[in-house]
């Protein structure tokens, strides 16, 4: 791999292994990362479309953060990537998705699966925990293995305001980044 494909967009190999749910059966991903920021900037990072496109693949995530309202991901006028409902919104707590793959239809097969988003305080810092649960059993690696590129951008985003630049971070990025 070259440095240009690193700057292009190529992906990297997901390292990410499912974890056990209650009944034993690997259908949950759990990350958990420290930021050094604040509570509202961080849940502003999660939901302004602009700010997360910035370290999310350059795709934005529109909604109304109600709860019980929809919300859809994409890269406008290129891909859709996800839909689903905000099941519970406690800004700047807690946010609750159903969460629905939309890129390919390996994906789609999938069904529904929950991402849950917890901001915990300590000190100057936050304590961001993400749980993708309700996979299924045998889940395609892409509904789950981006997570460590997208946290870790949101973190270089938060505490540098640059952005992460590493293989795939800028798959759908204009030719300024943005």
């Amino acid at each position: 791999m070259t440095d240009s494909d690193n700057a292009t967009g190529t992906d990297v190999p997901h390292q990410v292994r499912l974890m056990p749910d209650d009944e034993g059966k690997p259908t949950m991903a759990v990350f958990e990362i420290y930021i050094k920021t604040t509570p509202e900037r961080l849940w502003e990072a999660i939901t302004d479309p602009e700010m997360r496109a910035t370290y999310s693949f350059g795709v934005q995530t529109h909604s109304d953060w109600t709860p019980g309202s929809g919300y859809k991901a994409s890269v406008p006028g290129v891909v859709e990537i996800a839909e689903g409902e905000n099941l519970e919104v406690d800004p700047p707590h807690r946010l609750v998705q159903s969460f629905t793959a939309l890129w390919s239809d390996d994906v789609k097969s999938a069904g529904t699966s929950r991402v849950t988003w917890e901001i915990e305080p300590v000190g100057d810092s936050c304590r961001l925990t993400v749980v993708h649960d309700q996979l299924p059993p045998g889940a395609n690696e892409e509904l789950y293995g981006g997570w460590p590129q997208i946290l870790s951008g949101l973190k270089t985003l938060l505490e540098t305001g640059q952005r992460l630049t590493t293989p795939g971070s800028l798959r759908y990025a204009g030719p300024d980044g943005a």
